[in-house]
């Protein structure tokens, strides 16, 4: 146990130990006499160290420093006796990840170059935890092409602004993509509205490099912050942004699609969640947004306010669309689906890129217009389109305007000219029995990787993340 501090003597400071090299020497110092000295008591005989025994070293020191407790000046040899052992406490350290440094680099089967190549293509969390066991890991794991995919998300209650500064300074000129925020909208987080301010530092250098922005449930004006953010970065072809709020209120999302794109003219993938429309949109805002962006080919819209002719503006607008989630939205009953049929400017709905199309949980979604659309696919329309997901825990609209959960639909056609096509439709049963429910689609497999899953109690679990 260790001795109470002496209330006679000021208490030691390890912080205030000098540095040797910066110590004034006496006259006649000799270097090689102190280093004699030194290597002749750490090379003692193996004593025991702690024993009641005389011969003990700790005996030893006892000895000696009782020596001068009466002396004048014992106070100034004791702190001096404190300082010598917190000198020798830090060259053990130093030498101990010398020997681990040293151990590694004949020990580590591979070549430097190939260690920074490996610590490149692990995550954020674990490149810091790998930069921490010796000074060569350390070494290799500075080097900026590690930086090069910065993903703060795993770590997210532990990470502030100074540490997405650092990260974005490391990275330097190979920055490419980066992950903010808390995955989880229930956690709390240390980031505030200015974190992204590293991306304006230099003229907008490190926004410029970015080719991927995720923000996840970070507090930000989508009409302000968010596209003073996007204008430092005009050539992202990858946007995500989950959970953009202004403070508790919810903001109209679609009317900020086309302030949001300005300057992202370049985006091929764009993944929005979770921006709830506050009031009745306007379908110029809708146009706007899809001249901003010719390139996208995917897109999420989750629990957004667009209606259905907005809807037919984006999908026909975007005329390299291959993939489109508009899950959560409550303002599309399917008539655009209906109306893709007919395209304009030439093109034919046979023609059209869409492979994938999800309209999970769309609370006004009718089963005739989901049906007449599968019924133009038999048709030979929409060549492309691989995966088609309608499944909803509200059932859909039938023609008696309630909702449905045993829809009708062209299972078996679909199988045989179709087997490429995957159908997805689970809908729970609305009450808890729902073992009284009855599957309308067999879950089958064809060999082609075709699958049609029936709706009730072998629910799968919704998958929104787009």
């Amino acid at each position: 146990m260790d001795a109470p501090p002496n209330p006679k003597r000021p208490c030691h400071d390890p912080s205030s130990v000098k540095d040797p090299s910066s110590l004034h020497l006496a006259p006649g110092f000799n270097q090689s006499n102190v280093d004699t000295t030194i290597s002749s008591f750490l090379s003692l005989s193996d004593l025991p160290l702690f024993s009641s025994s005389p011969l003990s070293i700790a005996c030893s020191f006892d000895r000696v420093l009782d020596k001068v407790i009466d002396a004048s000046d014992h106070d100034r040899f004791l702190d001096r006796t404190l300082q010598l052992a917190s000198l020798l406490h830090s060259s053990t350290k130093r030498c101990i990840r010398k020997r681990a440094t040293l151990h590694n680099s004949i020990s580590w089967p591979l070549l430097p170059e190939l260690t920074t190549k490996v610590f490149s293509m692990l995550d954020t969390k674990s490149l810091m935890q790998a930069s921490v066991c010796c000074t060569m890991f350390n070494k290799c794991a500075m080097d900026r092409v590690c930086y090069s995919h910065i993903d703060l998300t795993m770590a997210a209650k532990n990470v502030d602004n100074g540490v997405v500064c650092i990260m974005i300074h490391r990275a330097g000129k190979e920055l490419r993509s980066l992950k903010l925020g808390s995955i989880s909208s229930r956690s709390t987080f240390l980031l505030t509205r200015s974190c992204l301010a590293p991306l304006s530092f230099n003229h907008g250098f490190a926004g410029g490099l970015l080719r991927s922005l995720h923000l996840y449930n970070l507090t930000l004006t989508p009409g302000k912050s968010l596209c003073a953010v996007l204008s430092l970065c005009p050539n992202l072809t990858d946007l995500k942004v989950i959970g953009f709020i202004s403070g508790t209120d919810k903001v109209n999302s679609v009317e900020h699609l086309a302030p949001i794109t300005t300057n992202c003219r370049l985006i091929e993938h764009l993944f929005l969640e979770n921006c709830g429309a506050a009031g009745p949109p306007s379908s110029s805002s809708v146009v706007e947004f899809v001249d901003n962006c010719p390139n996208l080919s995917s897109l999420t819209l989750f629990q957004f306010g667009v209606n259905d002719a907005m809807t037919r503006t984006i999908i026909m607008g975007f005329r390299q669309l291959k993939y489109i989630n508009l899950s959560g939205t409550y303002g599309i009953s399917g008539s655009f689906l209906r109306f893709m049929s007919f395209w304009d400017l030439g093109l034919s709905c046979k023609d059209s890129p869409l492979e994938t199309l999800s309209l999970r949980d769309c609370y006004y979604l009718k089963e005739r217009e989901v049906l007449l659309f599968l019924n133009s696919i038999l048709a030979g329309d929409f060549k492309s389109i691989r995966y088609i997901d309608i499944s909803s825990k509200h059932g859909l609209v039938s023609d008696a305007g309630i909702a449905t959960f045993e829809p009708k639909f062209p299972i078996e056609e679909l199988k045989k000219q179709k087997p490429g096509v995957t159908f997805v439709a689970i809908f729970p049963a609305p009450s808890s029995s729902s073992s009284s429910s009855s599957e309308l689609y067999s879950d089958s497999t064809s060999s082609s990787g075709s699958s049609y899953y029936s709706y009730g109690e072998d629910e799968e679990e919704y998958d929104d993340s787009g």
